[in-house]
């Protein structure tokens, strides 16, 4: 795998931003789900009070991993106590801030070290997100917002579980910039794209023919943007008007796992069960155009200094841009400053001005 030390991306191991961890309903009542990212092991269990909990799942007194046992009485008599965990070795118990609140077999006080990490999590749109600081701080950013998502005419989407992929996030990104692999890879033909950085937010506008995702003579245009590092959504229109997410997070470095997802909008002012028939086959394609990037991704050799010519597009903007999130978060609005504004891929028209004033971010 390669590490980001070899893209010189910056200090940190994994970058900062919110990230999405789980699908909310992976997460069963009095149940702790085990999750890995961020070279991290962790616990995520919904309290009784209907709040999720992410917690370091590595408990301080002998190294058991409290999220990945099934046998423990502790576990099958119920782990979760209102909104509290009890570790399944010897019983010791955490609260949702992650301290210790209860060691059953001992009545002096408990070792100020007995505590686990908390995360900060949110639920929306299915998906339980969290959000990674190597530095510690709260979030300088929110979560993308999704307005679609309280619009009855729109079908919700289903998550697709992608797997894991022994894949730098980089090369994920470098998509963004990628003009070029959209004819041989997904069949399209382009009329125009252009690319926008706008601090923590990066933006890719294109419209063209698209063999899998519009009909014959149909222009799709697509509105994408990341919100961070790790979070892609994309309104598009086609065949239908949709907004679509990829999501990836890293596991270990150099390892990601990732997700996909899709909104549709229905002719109708409620969606019927013929629109969420018509949404899931759409959701589909979508899937499959998706894995076609997938698919390279999968077996490429890492990239640490690409072979880049002019026509290839702003790939060295998009890197400079990614690396605000693996340095200090005080150097952030210097290189945001740096990198904000416009860039084109010479043999492309920029976007035209109505789709500019369209986007929402």
């Amino acid at each position: 795998m390669a590490t980001t030390a070899e893209y010189g991306l910056g200090p940190f191991t994994y970058p900062r931003g919110w990230f999405m961890v789980a699908e909310a309903s992976e997460v069963e009542d009095g149940k702790v789900l085990p999750l890995r990212f961020f070279g991290t092991e962790l616990a995520l269990y919904r309290g009784q009070s209907g709040n999720l909990v992410l917690l370091d799942a590595i408990c301080p007194h002998m190294g058991t991993n409290i999220a990945r046992n099934t046998t423990s009485y502790v576990v099958l008599d119920g782990q979760v106590e209102g909104d509290s965990v009890r570790c399944p070795y010897h019983g010791w118990r955490f609260g949702a801030d992650g301290r210790c609140d209860d060691i059953p077999y001992h009545d002096g006080p408990i070792p100020p070290k007995a505590r686990l990490t908390k995360w900060q999590v949110e639920e929306r749109y299915g998906c339980v997100w969290a959000w990674h600081d190597p530095e510690g701080g709260a979030p300088e950013y929110d979560l993308p917002a999704v307005p679609e998502w309280d619009d009855s005419a729109w079908v919700h989407w289903t998550i697709d579980h992608l797997g894991e992929l022994d894949c730098h996030p980089q090369e994920v990104l470098d998509n963004m910039a990628d003009a070029p692999h959209l004819g041989p890879i997904h069949g399209s033909t382009l009329a125009y794209f252009e690319n926008e950085l706008r601090d923590h937010v990066i933006i890719q506008r294109q419209g063209g023919g698209h063999r899998t995702l519009a009909a014959d003579n149909t222009l799709l245009e697509t509105d994408t943007f990341y919100t961070g590092p790790g979070i892609l959504l994309s309104r598009l229109t086609g065949f239908y008007e949709a907004l679509m997410l990829i999501t990836h997070t890293p596991v270990d470095d150099g390892r990601i796992k990732a997700w996909h997802a899709l909104l549709v909008k229905s002719e109708n002012a409620v969606a019927t069960e013929e629109d969420v028939a018509t949404a899931r086959g759409f959701q589909e394609s979508s899937r499959l155009a998706f894995l076609q990037d997938f698919e390279v991704w999968s077996a490429k050799a890492p990239v640490f200094q690409i072979l880049q010519i002019k026509s290839d597009g702003p790939f060295h903007k998009v890197r400079e841009w990614y690396k605000q999130f693996y340095n200090p978060r005080e150097e952030a609005a210097g290189r945001q400053e740096k990198m904000n504004g416009k860039y084109f891929t010479p043999w492309l028209e920029p976007a035209p001005d109505a789709v500019v004033a369209k986007g929402r971010y």
